[in-house]
C-alpha cells in the first residue's frame, strides 16, 4: 500500500517542533477530536499537537496562519458544547504537557500557572500555601486552568464567590496573527486601556490560544458547615432555593441533585443516598463562628418550611464530604447509563420552581429521562437528557427537550448556558437570546482579533 503524504502544515509543524510533539496517526486523533458533549459534530483533524511551551505554541499558530488551517484549542477535552471539537483539516493544540504552576504569591495572592494545570492541582498546591483557588467546576479533578477560563467555567462555590471570570487577572495569549501579547495586569486594581484579558475568558478559543494565566487567590477558608434536605418533590426543593434567596442569604454552596442522579451514583458506588429521597438540597456556610451555625440552621429552618421530609446537619466532615461527592459523580454516574445530553441554563433565582417544574413536564411530553444536577443557589440547572444506545427515535425525542428547555429558560428571563458555554450546541441558543445587533458587535471583535479566521472557526458566532 501506498503511504499516504501527510498534509502540508503536519510537515511544517514537524519541521519546527520536536518530533514527538506532532502527532498525525488517525487512531490517536480520533480521541482528541471532540469533547463531551453528545452528538456535538466533530472530524478528524488533520494533527494534533502537543506544544510543551509558549514558544512551541506560537510556532504552531505560525504555521497554521501560512497554511490557512484551523487551529482548535482543547484542554482536558470535559467540555458539554462541542467548543474543542475538531473540523477536517484542522490542527488540535492539546496544552496536556503545559502543566508548570510559576508562581503562588501569597502576598500578593496571585498564581501564575499554565494552561494545562488541572483545576484541583493548584487548588491543592495553594492549599499548601494556606491559600485558596474559588472556581472548582464538578470536572475540577480532570479539568485544566485553560479550559475553565476558555469557558469561564463556575462550580459549586460560585453562587457565593463568583465564576472563572472573577480570578483572572491576565494571560499570555497568542493571538489570530501569531503575535505573542501579554493582557491584563498584576496588581489588585487596574483599569487602563479595553478589558481584553475578560474579553478572552469564555471566548472559547475564538480570540486566541492561552498560553499562560494570572489567577487572584483568597485566603484559605475555616470548615463549611453543611445542610441537607431530603424532599419528595423537585418542586418543593426549588421553593426552598427560592426562599433562601428571598431570605438575603449567600450560602457558599447550595446544590440540588434528584434521585436519577442518587440512582445512578448508588449503582456505581453504593452510598445509599437513593434510599433516602427523592430529591436531596445540600446546602453549606462557610460564615465564621457562631454566624455560620446560624446561616446552615436558617437553611434548615427554609427546608422544612418548602415540605423536606427529612433535614440535619452532616454529623462531621467526612459525612458531608461524601454528600458533595455524590453530587460530583452523578455526571459520570448517568454516562454509564447511556449517551447524556447535558442542559446548561440558568435562570433568575425566584424561577427556580418553575423552571424545575417545566423541566419536569418537558421530559413527560417528549417521553425521554431527564435527570436534574443543579447550582441551585444561583438558578444554573443542569438537565441530563438520557437515551438508550442506538435508540435514533430516543435520541430525536431528547433533542426535542433539550430546546423546549432552552426556549422555557428564555421565557422566564434566563441565559441558554450559564457556565458550559456556547460551544457548537447552543449557537442558535445564542441567537435566539441575543439581539442581532448585539451578536454583529460580537463577530465584529472576532474578525478583528481574527483576522483570518483561523482560531476555533464555527464555535459560538
Amino acid at each position: 500500500m501506498t503511504a499516504v503524504a501527510p498534509a502540508p502544515v503536519v510537515a511544517d509543524l514537524r519541521a519546527a517542533l520536536p518530533a514527538d510533539r506532532v502527532i498525525d496517526d488517525p487512531d490517536v486523533l480520533a480521541s482528541y477530536a471532540h469533547d463531551d458533549a453528545e452528538w456535538a459534530p466533530w472530524e478528524l483533524p488533520a494533527a494534533v499537537v502537543r506544544p510543551s511551551d509558549t514558544a512551541q505554541c506560537q510556532a504552531v499558530v505560525q504555521a497554521c496562519l501560512r497554511h490557512g488551517v484551523p487551529v482548535i484549542p482543547r484542554g482536558a477535552g470535559t467540555g458539554l458544547s462541542g467548543g474543542a471539537n475538531a473540523i477536517t483539516g484542522s490542527v488540535v493544540v492539546s496544552v496536556e504537557r503545559m502543566t508548570r504552576i510559576h508562581e503562588i504569591d501569597g502576598a500578593e495572592r496571585l498564581a501564575v500557572v499554565e494552561p494545562g494545570v488541572v483545576n484541583d492541582d493548584l487548588r491543592a498546591a495553594c492549599a499548601a500555601r494556606g491559600l485558596w483557588y474559588p472556581p472548582d467546576p464538578a470536572s475540577s479533578p480532570w479539568s485544566t486552568i485553560g479550559g475553565n477560563v476558555a469557558t469561564n467555567a463556575g462550580g459549586v462555590c460560585c453562587v457565593k464567590y463568583g465564576v472563572t471570570r472573577d480570578y483572572v487577572l491576565g494571560m499570555q495569549v497568542v493571538n489570530g496573527l501569531g503575535e505573542l501579547v501579554r493582557l491584563g495586569r498584576r496588581t489588585a486594581k487596574g483599569v487602563a486601556g479595553l478589558d481584553l484579558a475578560g474579553l478572552m475568558v469564555g471566548s472559547e478559543g475564538t480570540l486566541g490560544l492561552i498560553t499562560e494565566v494570572t489567577v487572584k487567590l483568597r485566603p484559605a477558608r475555616a470548615p463549611e458547615h453543611t445542610v441537607a434536605g431530603y424532599f419528595s418533590s423537585i418542586v418543593d426543593a426549588g421553593r426552598a432555593v427560592a426562599a433562601i434567596t428571598a431570605d438575603g442569604m449567600t450560602p457558599s454552596a447550595l446544590e440540588l441533585v434528584d434521585r436519577t442522579c442518587l440512582e445512578a451514583v448508588d449503582a456505581w458506588k453504593n452510598m445509599g443516598l437513593s434510599a433516602e429521597a427523592d430529591v436531596i438540597l445540600l446546602g453549606r456556610s462557610d460564615a465564621p463562628g457562631a454566624a455560620g451555625i446560624a446561616e446552615a440552621e436558617q437553611m434548615l429552618a427554609h427546608f422544612d418550611a418548602a415540605g423536606a421530609a427529612f433535614s440535619a446537619q452532616a454529623a462531621d466532615a467526612e459525612e458531608a464530604d461524601a454528600l458533595f461527592a455524590a453530587r460530583r459523580l452523578a455526571y459520570p454516574a448517568l454516562e454509564r447509563l447511556g449517551p447524556v445530553l447535558t442542559e446548561d441554563v440558568c435562570v433568575p433565582r425566584a424561577a427556580v420552581p418553575e423552571m424545575l417544574a417545566r423541566i419536569q413536564a418537558t421530559g413527560e411530553r417528549f417521553s425521554t429521562t431527564i435527570a436534574n444536577i443543579a447550582h441551585a443557589g444561583d438558578g444554573n440547572l443542569h438537565p441530563l437528557l438520557i437515551t438508550p444506545v442506538g435508540d435514533e427515535p430516543a435520541r430525536e425525542r431528547a433533542q426535542a427537550a433539550f430546546e423546549q428547555i432552552l426556549a422555557d429558560a428564555l421565557d422566564l428571563g434566563g441565559t441558554v448556558t450559564g457556565e458550559h458555554g456556547v460551544g457548537l450546541l447552543k449557537r442558535h441558543g445564542l441567537e435566539a437570546e441575543q439581539a442581532p445587533e448585539v451578536l454583529a458587535m460580537q463577530r465584529a471583535v472576532k474578525a478583528a482579533l481574527d483576522p483570518h479566521g483561523i482560531l476555533n472557526p464555527g464555535k459560538i458566532v
